[in-house]
């Protein structure tokens, strides 16, 4: 014997959607985003689409000079979101967007038409490694657990990668006037970037320095000496504060193995020693 079909149900509007979701839902739409460090990040943004425009045309210092303008909106918006406790996970996302273009399309877009372009397939497969792996960078960065050490960036930050090569165009553009250098020198400094980025070598992030401490009054004369020689030479002091940076991560980590290669054969001794 057939059992009879329950009869279907008809939900009011107010059963299918209760009136607590429904405040919740508008809530979530109403709540918006922070508009100064959204701001910053969007200025981010822009000197990365302008350093490609520049780069197509042909103006390779403009496009140079605006990598290094990104870096400083790509510094005070994170900086600003933490300030204002605005930090949110679409200014997360964002900013990684805007730092992929500024970092990575747009660094390798000009070390590919300023130099590498003669190499073919060899130059831009050199360029296309420098972005992909700025992308892994980012990924990376973005999945990190929020508890992890904020002193330090596990691989080259990708603001750093790019700067780098920015900073190599206009050292030899706008200081020693030379408009091209040895591609084979910019390919091996391209790989090393990219490699950099996307190995566990650790960077300082110097996001702990509290400014609002006491200083040494040494400090206080090295920063003002800094700002006047780069205010003078700019693009030599771009250059070494960039390659300082890219080798400071590299030398830490050969001093830690070193340093761990000769603590463990004094271990083993006295390990021996106690049995």
């Amino acid at each position: 014997m057939k059992r009879p079909l329950p009869k279907l149900k008809i939900l009011s509007k107010r059963e299918k959607f209760p009136q607590g979701s429904r405040r919740r839902r508008k809530r979530n739409l109403g709540r918006g985003i922070y508009l100064l460090p959204t701001l910053l990040t969007t200025g981010n943004f822009f000197c990365g689409f302008y350093s490609i425009i520049a780069s197509l045309n042909g103006q390779f210092n403009l496009a140079a000079w605006a990598i290094l303008i990104a870096i400083v909106f790509d510094t005070f918006d994170g900086k600003v979101a933490r300030m204002t406790n605005t930090t949110t996970r679409f200014g997360l996302e964002f900013d990684s967007l805007s730092d992929l273009v500024s970092f990575g399309m747009a660094p390798g877009l000009l070390i590919y038409l300023w130099a590498l372009q003669p190499f073919g397939r060899l130059g831009w497969m050199a360029a296309f490694l420098f972005v992909i792996c700025t992308a892994l960078r980012l990924a990376r960065f973005n999945v990190q657990e929020p508890n992890s050490s904020l002193s330090r960036f596990v691989g080259l930050p990708a603001p750093a990668a790019g700067v780098m090569v920015a900073s190599i165009v206009i050292l030899f553009l706008d200081f020693f006037l030379i408009s091209k250098i040895n591609p084979l020198i910019l390919v091996g400094v391209v790989y090393c970037l990219a490699f950099l980025m996307v190995s566990g070598i650790p960077y300082r992030s110097f996001k702990d320095i509290n400014l609002k401490e006491k200083k040494s009054f040494r400090l206080l004369v090295a920063a003002i000496l800094l700002i006047y020689v780069g205010a003078s030479i700019p693009e030599p002091v771009f250059f070494l504060l960039a390659f300082t940076y890219v080798l400071s991560g590299v030398v830490e980590w050969g001093i830690h193995l070193i340093r761990q290669d000769k603590s463990e054969p004094e271990k083993t001794s006295e390990e021996t020693a106690q049995v």
